[in-house]
């Protein structure tokens, strides 16, 4: 599977913000992340760092 746990970071800690994240849609000033089950969740941030080995996305708030 290539899904991926995305983490919102806040006070230097990550915080799980969607499992099984498919699809990542980046805006001007947000995030759009869809998971397998079509949960979306459109997040005023940028992608700080994404690591396809560990299957995880942090963003960073803006």
């Amino acid at each position: 599977m290539c899904e991926a746990a995305a983490f919102l970071l806040k006070d230097q800690k990550e915080e799980l913000l969607l499992e099984s994240v498919e699809v990542i849609e980046t805006g001007e000033n947000d995030v759009t992340l869809v998971n397998i089950f079509g949960e979306r969740k459109v997040i005023r941030a940028k992608i700080k760092s994404f690591s396809l080995v560990d299957h995880k996305i942090v963003l960073e708030p803006m």
